[in-house]
């Protein structure tokens, strides 16, 4: 295969110089004698060259100005540019190295020194290439990489977390559900800056989907009371009531052994703290106010949502609106008020995911017969 020639744009105003230039070149490049800056310009349009032989001294528009514009242009930019001088003065060398020249060579040269000078430039200049392409391709197979790993990683989690979900047989659609309610809190908060200080340190391509552990502490309750069909006794509803811990153990361990924890720090906060309560009622800890983390005071607003709204052997699905009224009336007491807040403003959607989660429910053929949630 032919290796393609190299293309040389000579600019000079000199007649006699060209035709001497081209001479010279043109047994090794493709060589385009230019009588004119202006005239470089309206060349540069149609065709990019590998390096640009520039004359300093022509009219109209010198080799100073002409490499100037080169420089502001994105597309010509990258050109290397050798300045061809009888300008032997340490400041015009100065002055065009300054503006972005690779080289300066006075005339008269010498044709061998001018070839080698040339030859070592373009080598680099194709070195240079070589590594961008090089980089942008490595670049690509990093970003390809990581949605690999990305994609494994959301497969694994979806897979633990429908085999939690459908441990617990009556509460189809969950942590889908609850994932939709926490990324309309979250949004709001971002949108009107509320708790700006904490929530714009959070990764938030991490943050939504590790709410989906939530609940992974309820793969070590029982069926016997994960699914009793009636209201749970107070020793029975003292071993639900460990998930929360057992949940943020099982996240910390898996912490231990994996390098990458931006993920996990969020769900291991999700499981231990989202039945904590405002005013300090809630479980494990019976953390208070801002002493919970936002995540679980987040988390607290939609998982209980989602439970009014539920069906249960004990208890018959509230509406929307019940649900909205209940979360209200628990401000301070239950929920944090900020986030109330939000929630009164965002209630109509939360319904709307509510309902669009019933119709998808009630076509799957493993929670067909399921009683609606709302």
């Amino acid at each position: 295969m032919k290796k393609e020639r190299q293309i040389i744009f000579l600019v000079d105003d000199n007649m006699a110089n060209l035709t001497a230039g081209k001479s010279m070149l043109k047994d090794r490049y493709d060589i385009f004698p230019i009588p004119s800056g202006h005239k470089l310009f309206e060349i540069l349009e149609r065709v990019s060259p590998d390096l640009i032989l520039l004359d300093i001294e022509m009219p109209e528009m010198n080799g100073y100005e002409a490499i100037k514009k080169l420089k502001e242009e994105r597309k010509t930019l990258d050109i290397p540019v050798i300045f061809l001088t009888a300008r032997t003065d340490p400041g015009s060398e100065l002055e065009g190295l300054s503006l972005g020249a690779i080289d300066y060579i006075y005339k008269p040269f010498s044709p061998p020194l001018l070839l080698k000078r040339i030859e070592n430039h373009l080598l680099t200049r194709n070195q240079q290439l070589v590594l961008r392409d090089y980089n942008d391709n490595l670049q690509q197979m990093v970003q390809k990489r990581t949605r690999q790993v990305t994609e494994l990683q959301n497969s694994i989690l979806s897979t633990v977390t429908e085999m939690v979900e459908f441990r617990d047989e009556v509460t189809g659609g969950h942590i889908e559900r609850t994932q939709s309610y926490l990324k309309l809190l979250v949004d709001k908060l971002l949108y009107e800056k509320i708790y700006w200080e904490e929530v714009s340190t959070w990764n938030l391509e991490f943050l939504v989907p590790s709410a989906q552990l939530h609940d992974v502490g309820k793969i070590a309750i029982s069926d016997a009371i994960l699914n009793k069909p009636g209201k749970l006794s107070a020793e029975e509803f003292e071993i639900m009531k460990r998930h929360a811990a057992i949940g943020e153990a099982v996240i910390e361990g898996i912490m231990k052994t994996s390098s990458e924890n931006d993920f996990l720090h969020h769900a291991k906060i999700f499981a231990g703290t989202h039945h904590e309560k405002w005013d300090g009622s809630g479980y494990p800890r019976g953390l208070k106010n801002t002493a919970i983390p936002l995540q679980g005071r987040l988390m607290a607003v939609a998982d209980v949502y989602d439970a009014l709204i539920a069906a249960r052997p004990y208890k018959k699905p509230l509406s929307t609106e019940e649900a909205e009224r209940i979360i209200l009336e628990s401000r301070e007491k239950h929920f944090d008020p900020v986030l109330v807040d939000l929630f009164q403003d965002l209630a109509p959607q939360f319904a709307l995911i509510a309902k669009h989660s019933n119709a998808v429910l009630q076509s799957r053929p493993e929670f067909a017969g399921l009683k609606e949630t709302a």
